[in-house]
């Protein structure tokens, strides 16, 4: 077969194929190369402790300094019902057992009517001047919809459950895994009791490891 104008063609030449054919094989084997490794190789196990927050401050937070802890996480408001019971129980639990083994870990969201509306400076100052809080507060988030703040969205992820309301509560352990979560007027003692008892856990196993 001749080209256009009665040239030969240069696919004509079998050499020619052969070594195109050579160089596409080639080419083709070390991109499947190169995705096997990157398919294969070991991602970083993702938990509530490997995110990076704010906090009220605006400051990045690495929530690795969290680990070997129990966490209480809460979508905390300032204006709700269920604020000053809340806050009081709250700030009872974390006084009681943290924070060397326990901490409870507080994150204003702003999705549940007016309930939350200042910023996050604001927020923190009104829990601590009007409740005496001590526990964390970190930045203004929210937990639906795509702007959800990614380590609440593990919390939700994790037990298939998106908070209806303020005051939720995600028990986290020691290794970052939510191993509990109660709604909002689910009864404190019932939190006590579980959050004491992995607290007890993390003691014992210390002991031991000494």
């Amino acid at each position: 077969m001749e080209a256009l104008g009665g040239y030969p063609s240069r696919s004509s030449n079998p050499k020619a194929r052969k070594l195109t054919v050579l160089l596409s094989m080639t080419v083709g084997v070390g991109c499947l190369f190169l995705l096997q490794t990157q398919l294969l190789k070991p991602g970083k196990p993702v938990d509530f402790y490997t995110f990076e927050v704010k906090d009220a401050k605006g400051r990045t937070v690495l929530l690795e300094k969290y680990r070997g802890k129990a966490s209480l996480v809460v979508n905390v408001a300032s204006h709700s019902e269920q604020t000053e019971s809340n806050y009081r129980a709250l700030q009872e639990l974390h006084r009681e057992l943290g924070p060397s083994h326990f901490n409870v870990l507080a994150f204003p969201c702003g999705q549940f009517g007016d309930t939350e509306n200042g910023s996050s400076r604001e927020i923190e100052a009104f829990a601590k001047s009007t409740h005496g809080v001590t526990f964390p507060f970190f930045s203004r988030i929210k937990i639906m919809g795509s702007e959800a703040e990614p380590a609440f969205r593990f919390l939700t992820d994790s037990v298939q459950k998106i908070p209806r309301w303020n005051f939720w509560k995600f028990l986290v352990n020691p290794e970052g895994k939510v191993v509990r979560f109660w709604r909002t007027d689910e009864p404190m003692e019932s939190i006590r009791e579980e959050v004491t008892a992995l607290v007890r856990e993390i003691i014992l196993k210390k002991r031991v490891e000494l």
